[in-house]
């Protein structure tokens, strides 16, 4: 840093002090502004919601008087029934349609294209909030944006939001505003059945059976008594009806004690679920949605007691039908106006009536119905906000991101992806009591994990594990016993075999056997089954329990390999080692019933010997299906033999690498569910922290960069330069002329922001008082609402009177400093330091 002059120094400071003078004489006088404060009324925010929520419009008043002259006629006819769901309050407290609260929306996820994924995510994400009181209807019902964001609704919250969804997916969807038992008013799944164990049961084909030649063997006589046998069928259907008839009086008893316990409020329980009838999407027949449970059930279902109205974006119907029996009776033809009567006569009634093409003939009668109809009210547009659901919430579906269900004898819990560690999303318990004590089998799923697993099921002591493609070793599934996970123990393990180059789709271990299945070779094998001593206990080092098991048999099997003659084609190669022995046999032709078979008798060591061995006739032996067919030359058959002792020590390679692999696998998986590595995609960066710390380095060097060209651009003294025609080289005379001229021009930039602050506070001071005469002259005659306009406006003068007045004080205490600062710069500045 360079050193200032005395002289510069002395005369830089009484600059300093003679702009402290003068801004210390711009004062600013302060006056006392009296405000009566009015008692705090506590009253709900509606400013963040629109203007539609806190008022109708002319149409909607209209289809509300609508409603309440179909509410009367409604009443009138039917005294003893329960009111109508019409006109509930909203969240601001402003009465609305129920149909205008539905908004058709069709969300931007694959899975909510359905009706299943639609109801999951509804059941899933939101809370319940049971009626209160139970047998009452609500007197709000909120918008679907609200209810999202809240996450805790009522049975009409979740039907009105699952009803939009599925309007904006196509389907012919209806709010139902009904009862129920208390069971599906309380969301109690505890005597259901969980649905992932309602597993549907095999269909067994029946064989056909072939027609009885005229040439075939007939079977036997039958030399048994008919009686005892038709005696004996009788005995087997006595048997069988009387275990049928305790098993049903089990059931029967069972089903008794599990019955739930008398419900006083039954068939008084309000509750709203959703319709959805059949026709579009390729929906066969009507059914319902219990919105809670996001299951689908029949409008035969006992659950469901009676309907009193339904409706959607277009209409309104009110149920005339009996309801003694529920709604197995009832019938769901909108159109038969003498089982429901609706609202709204100009109203689209079905949209799935074929039209008649007569009809368009006639123009007159057309436009006569054109005019009818344009006479007819039509539903007010949805008041509420749009349905939004970001990335995000549809990932994490339940409110803290899990979710717990119990069922009979199991429980089911729901994570969202990336809460659990290990990737965990699902998990069901089973178990063998009702009190949830007795563990049976406990089944996992995992999502985006690095190991590609996405399932275990614990079971009986067997584990088994289910993996996705991609996966190193292509491993599909491994099944093993949870007490012994190490290798050379009972295990199977299903691979990927298209993407093996050995084509393995199947290994089976146990201590002493190995088997492994092949599809697809080039060599046309298709199995292996290895057999295993037991090692033989030694006195020997740590190293000799590393010692492969000792291999007693291994047997080969091919597929028919049509380019070979079948004598010559290899069905089946056994290599006995603890004989020395190699047995072969051949494909069967078409018309033997038998197939040729050799056997190999090595010599001891043959291994070793390579293709020096001696030959002997005793070293073989065949059979020969054909018997007309030449003998094999003895050279051919040492040549087989040389290839065969070359091809054993292939196969037990073969088998060591399998050994190999598996416990490579085992390893693998232990050290992957010690880490439990999740995979992020690139494209997440929120998780990917690789990609954010990269994306917050480019952002900073960015910035810095910026603040470099910035720097770079500003030259304080371009514009003084360019007074003197912007020379090359600066003279002394020209240096001091600059500098003085910066900081005078400095120093009246500073004192004129000071006077411009002054000025701005005298004007609000001015017309603060100014105020304040009118409000004396005309208090006694002021009305509540100027009152409170005069006394927000002098709150606000003084909020801005006092930050004009901070400012002014600060710019005091920072203008001194800002010249002191350029005055350094100045004298740092390259092209005027050699001057100073």
């Amino acid at each position: 840093m360079d050193i200032i002059p005395e002289d510069g120094l002395e005369e830089t400071q009484e600059e300093v002090k003679d702009l402290e003078e003068k801004l210390n004489g711009i004062q600013l006088e302060t006056i006392s502004v009296t405000v009566i404060k009015q008692p705090a009324i506590d009253k709900p925010d509606f400013s963040e919601y629109p203007e539609s929520y806190k008022e109708n419009t002319n149409k909607e008043k209209l289809i509300l008087a609508y409603a309440e002259n179909f509410r009367r006629q409604y009443v009138h006819l039917f005294r003893d029934r329960k009111p109508l769901f019409l006109n509930p309050l909203n969240e601001c407290g402003i009465e609305k349609f129920v149909c205008t609260t539905l908004r058709p929306t069709l969300l931007p996820f694959k899975e909510l294209y359905h009706w299943l994924g639609c109801a999951e995510f509804v059941s899933d994400y939101i809370t319940m909030d049971q009626l209160d009181p139970p047998a009452e209807l609500p007197l709000q019902l909120h918008s679907p944006s609200t209810i999202l964001e809240r996450q805790l609704g009522n049975c009409f919250d979740f039907s009105n939001i699952l009803c939009s969804l599925l309007l904006g997916a196509g389907y012919d969807a209806y709010v139902v505003s009904g009862y129920a038992t208390k069971e599906v008013c309380l969301s109690d799944e505890s005597r259901d059945i969980c649905p992932l164990l309602n597993t549907k049961p095999e269909v067994k084909k029946e064989e056909d059976k072939k027609a009885a030649g005229k040439y075939s063997v007939k079977p036997p006589r039958d030399l048994r008594s008919k009686f005892i046998i038709k005696m004996e069928a009788r005995r087997k259907k006595e048997e069988e009806d009387q275990k049928d008839k305790e098993r049903m009086e089990e059931e029967a008893r069972v089903a008794e004690l599990e019955k739930p316990p008398p419900d006083l409020l039954y068939g008084l329980r309000i509750h709203s679920w959703v319709l959805i009838r059949g026709g579009k999407r390729e929906v066969p027949e009507d059914f319902f949605i219990e919105p809670f449970t996001g299951r689908s059930y029949s409008p035969q279902n006992q659950s469901f007691l009676g309907i009193e109205s339904i409706w959607n974006h277009n209409n309104y119907w009110a149920n005339m039908q009996d309801c003694s029996n529920g709604c197995k009776d009832m019938s769901f033809d909108l159109n038969d106006t003498t089982k429901w009567e609706y609202m709204l006569v100009g109203a689209d009634r079905s949209t799935l009536d074929i039209p008649n093409v007569e009809e368009e003939l006639y123009d007159l009668e057309d436009d006569e119905k054109d005019n009818e109809d344009d006479k007819h009210l039509d539903m007010p547009a949805p008041w509420v906000r749009p349905i939004n659901v970001t990335e995000k919430q549809n990932e994490t579906r339940c409110p803290s991101g899990k979710k717990t269900i119990l069922y009979k004898k199991a429980k089911l819990e729901k994570y969202s992806n990336y809460l659990m560690k290990d990737g965990l999303v699902k998990r069901l318990s089973v178990y063998e009591n009702n009190e949830l004590t007795t563990l049976k089998k406990v089944q996992e799923w995992f999502g985006n994990r690095e190991d590609k697993l996405t399932m275990r099921l614990h079971e009986g002591g067997v584990v088994t594990e289910d993996f996705v493609e991609g996966r190193q070793r292509s491993l599909k599934q491994h099944v093993y016993k949870a007490n012994f996970p190490g290798s050379e123990t009972d295990r199977t393990m299903t691979f990927y075999d298209n993407a093996r180059v050995d084509g393995l789709s199947k290994r089976d271990e146990s201590a002493i056997e190995m088997t492994e299945h092949f599809i697809n070779r080039d060599d046309f094998l298709y199995y292996r089954h290895v057999l295993f001593d037991k090692r033989q206990k030694k006195v020997a080092p740590a190293t000799a329990e590393g010692l492969p098991r000792p291999i007693l048999k291994i047997t080969e099997k091919f597929h028919r390999n049509k380019e070979l003659p079948a004598n010559d084609d290899i069905a089946e190669q056994m290599f006995i080692l603890s004989e020395d022995k190699v047995q072969i046999t051949y494909h069967r032709e078409d018309a033997n019933i038998s197939a040729s078979t050799r056997d190999f008798f090595k010599p001891p060591n043959a291994e070793e010997k390579g293709g020096n061995l001696q030959w002997a006739p005793d070293m073989t032996s065949t059979f020969q299906v054909n018997q007309h067919k030449l003998p094999t030359k003895n050279l051919t058959v040492y040549e087989d033999l040389i290839r065969l002792i070359q091809v054993e020590q292939s196969s037990i390679q073969a088998v060591r690498n399998s050994e190999e692999e598996v416990r490579e696998i085992l390893a693998d998986r232990q050290k992957e569910e010690i880490a439990s590595e999740l995979a992020i995609s690139v494209y997440d960066t929120e998780r990917n922290e690789k990609a954010k710390k990269h994306r917050k380095e480019l952002e900073r060097l960015a910035m810095e960069e910026k603040l470099r060209r910035q720097e770079m651009e500003m030259d304080y003294l371009a514009p003084f330069l360019a007074q003197i025609g912007n020379p090359e080289k600066i003279s002394r005379n020209q240096a001091f002329k600059l500098k003085e001229d910066c900081l005078s021009d400095l120093k009246q930039r500073l004192i004129d922001k000071a006077n411009l602050i002054q000025l701005r506070f005298e004007r609000e001071t001015s017309e603060l008082h100014k105020k304040q005469l009118e409000y004396q002259q005309k208090q006694v005659v002021m009305t509540k609402e100027d009152e409170e306009q005069y006394f927000n406006y002098c709150s606000e003068a003084m909020f801005r009177i006092h930050i004009l007045e901070l400012r002014l004080n600060r710019h005091k205490q920072m203008a001194p400093h800002k010249y002191m600062q350029l005055e350094q710069k100045l004298r740092q500045d390259p092209r005027l330091s050699v001057y100073f």
